[in-house]
């Protein structure tokens, strides 16, 4: 059984090394987190300034009909009976990239759009007997939906220093003014409420299928983890990243994560790189890189020398 708050970093030979050294604050000024905040040896941190997008902003005075009354294709018409404004608006998650690979250097990654697309292709594939309990349809629309939100607010990180209920009241605005503002005359209102009604229900993340939805959340990411370090030739060290998997709650999602897990291990061939194998709340990173207390213990599991199974 692994500790909670459990971080390795994994060295050639087969040993595994806890850092011990106290985190050091990051630098707002340039968004660079120093080595040792982290114990990472070869991460390759985004070294300048990242761009302040307005919808990121910690100012609580954020609203969502400033952010629309300022998109490059003009404001959307509001109470019209067609849907083309919203279309216009969806081009936005097409062309604005998840802001965690960007601290990374990786300022052409994917997009929020490629990243749910994926995640919908994945819910078609999901095993049995799962497969047998879950609306199929139901969670790929659920994966095409629930970062929409995103399109006006962006994707908000937690070194952005914005409170979840804050990016909540965000994105819980932005999908009303999305969906009654937008698209409430479109076809009667009935598409925009189912699409409401689903982002909720992921949200909410209480029915089964917005549990396995969930899940698929974790999963693309560290596909896309994987890949950018593959592409790397493991210059990269994404590791921080690995700590989704512990979120993982279904037993087939599990499996799913395990195999590109395993996969990861023989991509870095016994080099040093780091992974956790068991965390709380993804919070106590960032309470680490800001130079909060942050207590770490050493794993007393090991399976094949370097791998973590990842159990608890």
């Amino acid at each position: 059984m692994t500790s909670s708050k459990e971080r390795l970093i994994f060295l050639p030979g087969g040993r595994e090394e806890v850092s011990s050294r106290p985190a050091q604050r990051l630098d707002q000024s340039s968004r660079t987190i120093p080595k040792s905040a982290t114990g990472y040896t070869k991460s390759c941190f985004l070294t300048e300034k990242l761009d302040t997008l307005d919808s990121q902003s910690a100012s609580p005075k954020w609203l969502v009909q400033d952010v629309a009354a300022r998109l490059p294709n003009g404001a959307p018409q509001e109470g019209s009976d067609s849907p083309v404004s919203f279309f216009h608006i969806l081009e936005r998650l097409k062309t604005t990239p998840r802001e965690g690979w960007r601290r990374f250097g990786k300022k052409n990654g994917e997009s929020i759009s490629d990243h749910m697309y994926r995640m919908a292709m994945m819910a078609m594939f999901a095993p049995e007997p799962l497969r047998g309990l879950l609306d199929i349809q139901r969670c790929t629309n659920m994966a095409l939906i629930h970062d929409m939100a995103e399109a006006l607010v962006g994707d908000i990180t937690p070194v952005e220093g914005i409170s979840k209920e804050e990016k909540n009241r965000r994105e819980t605005t932005t999908m009303d003014f999305l969906t009654k503002n937008i698209l409430g005359n479109v076809e009667g209102g009935r598409i925009a409420q189912n699409i409401r009604s689903l982002w909720q229900e992921y949200e909410d993340g209480v029915t089964l299928e917005s549990k396995f939805v969930h899940d698929l959340d974790k999963i693309e990411l560290i596909l896309q983890m994987v890949e950018y370090e593959r592409a790397s030739a493991c210059k990269c060290d994404l590791g921080e990243f690995t700590w989704v998997h512990c979120k993982i709650i279904l037993p087939e999602t599990k499996a799913w994560a395990k195999t590109i897990l395993d996969e990861r291990e023989e991509l870095w061939g016994g080099r040093e790189h780091v992974s956790y194998t068991a965390i709380e709340d993804p919070e106590d990173i960032m309470e680490m890189m800001l130079g909060k207390s942050y207590q770490t213990k050493a794993n007393n599991t090991r399976q094949n020398g370097t791998k973590s199974n990842g159990s608890s």
